[in-house]
């Protein structure tokens, strides 16, 4: 799974990687090595991203390279818009809900032929 370099170098590709509430994403990570499915382990990550805000800029973008990363890290596919639309509805309808999070992440992928 990912560690805070790879999300930090994620986020280096839109802008510095200064955080902003780095504590969030510290909790995030924490919850990676608890024994719960990838796609709740994905939502922890997006929400700290999104929600809590945790780069100065870039989130959004951060957060979509953290979801389709995730995904096919764990051989599913999801489609791009379906992956935008993800993003774009948990900041635009300000979802706090890790179980909300991670049934949207399960209901937009697609297995692996």
């Amino acid at each position: 799974m990912l560690t805070k370099k790879d999300i930090i170098a994620f986020n280096q590709k839109f802008d510095k990687g200064h955080f902003e509430n780095e504590s969030s994403l510290d909790f995030a990570l924490s919850c990676l090595k608890q024994n719960i499915s990838w796609s709740k382990k994905a939502a922890y990550l997006l929400r700290a991203i999104l929600i809590d805000h945790v780069f100065e800029e870039g989130n959004k973008r951060t957060a979509y390279m953290v979801l389709i990363y995730c995904i096919e890290y764990e051989e599913y596919t999801i489609n791009d818009k379906k992956a935008a639309d993800i993003i774009k509805r948990i900041v635009l309808k300000n979802i706090t809900s890790i179980q909300k999070i991670q049934r949207m992440i399960e209901d937009g992928i697609t297995e692996k032929d």
